[in-house]
């Protein structure tokens, strides 16, 4: 801006000094407004920029003011703003090379020059307002994309932390379960022998730990320095159904099961969930109905999906125990299964049993 001003004002000013010094005061004190007024250019860019550019019929040394103030106008890209200041600009520069006391160039020549600069001008001020929109548009893609990854990240620990509680919940209450049974046989008991106590004892301390190793097992995952805990283990499949069956009627619970399905056909994926379906069913036999029979029923195929169906009778009179109900089992099994695409529902039947049955769907 300085030397646009410089060199505009160089051709006249020692003239103005020798002849007409206020006319070199004037010039000088102009040039000065101008130059304070452009610290408003980006507050009010349309009326600074005509301001200056009128200064400029009459002073060489707003020329420089009066060319900033055009360019930042032009940052705007507002063309009905930006070809009036043109032309302001335009007819400035023609009346003032006409009062040039020096000598005047014709016209020919300096409408043509005036014409290049004032479209150098204004180009120059639009490329600058079409890179400040890029880089704005760039740092609120930035950030819009930083906090797009902040929320995945937020909920990615949500699940994560859902998924542990499933499993925890899956894992532990079985087991627990088990304990509670046989330490309510020790409480209520009166006429078991030492050989009863202590297999029922024994069942207890397998359980619990069991259990230690269950949830050591699914606390592992959470920990991050090298050595904590082994790689997670391989997850329980439909072909681990047998083994559970039998664990129950070890237990003491009577079990009836009904495999229609080819275990060994099921996919990890599928078996997981079908395993979980059935360790809840017995978990919950188990705490509300301990002396009934539950029945298995395990059946589908590729075709058709898989149907899994846990039922047993409703237990007349009171329980001498009274497990902790936590409500979070079938809870967390029905998200499961409407996570695998399936449903699962439970009810009681007209015939007086509780039926925990899901349906899911099979894997391409």
């Amino acid at each position: 801006m300085l030397v646009i001003s410089g060199v505009s004002w160089f051709e006249v000013v020692l003239w103005q000094w020798d002849h007409h010094r206020w006319w070199f005061w004037s010039d000088l004190t102009l040039g000065v407004l101008s130059l304070l007024l452009v610290r408003w250019r980006r507050r009010l860019p349309v009326p600074v920029a005509a301001v200056t550019n009128l200064l400029a019929f009459v002073s060489w040394s707003a020329s420089g003011p009066a060319t900033l103030a055009l360019v930042s106008l032009a940052t705007h890209r507002r063309w009905r703003q930006i070809i009036p200041v043109a032309l302001l600009a335009l007819v400035a520069g023609i009346v003032l090379e006409a009062d040039n006391p020096v000598g005047t160039e014709p016209y020919a020549f300096t409408i043509p020059f005036l014409v290049l600069i004032i479209g150098f001008t204004t180009g120059w001020g639009m490329y600058i307002g079409s890179r400040r929109e890029l880089l704005a548009t760039l740092r609120e893609r930035a950030e819009t994309a930083e906090a797009e990854q902040h929320a995945r990240v937020v909920q990615a620990r949500t699940a994560e932390r859902s998924r542990i509680a499933r499993e925890m919940h899956d894992v532990l209450a079985h087991r627990i379960s088990l304990v509670t049974m046989h330490a309510g046989a020790l409480v209520y008991r009166e006429d078991l022998n030492a050989e009863a106590i202590r297999a029922t004892a024994r069942v207890i301390q397998d359980n619990s730990h069991q259990a230690m190793i269950d949830l050591r097992e699914v606390l592992g995952i959470l920990r991050d320095d090298p050595g904590d805990a082994a790689p997670e283990l391989p997850q329980p499949s439909a072909r681990d159904l047998p083994d559970l069956i039998d664990e129950a009627r070890r237990s003491g619970m009577r079990v009836e099961a009904d495999h229609a399905l080819e275990l060994d056909g099921v996919p990890d994926q599928l078996g997981r969930t079908v395993y979980r379906v059935v360790q809840e069913g017995l978990t919950n036999a188990r705490k509300h109905a301990a002396d009934t029979l539950v029945t298995v029923i395990v059946a589908g195929g590729p075709d058709v999906g898989a149907n899994v169906e846990v039922r047993n009778p409703l237990r007349i009179g009171e329980r001498r125990t009274q497990a902790p109900d936590s409500g979070l089992g079938l809870v967390g099994l029905a998200e499961r299964a409407e996570l695998a695409g399936g449903r699962l529902t439970h009810r009681v039947s007209p015939a007086g049993e509780f039926v925990l049955s899901a349906w899911l769907p099979w894997p391409t």
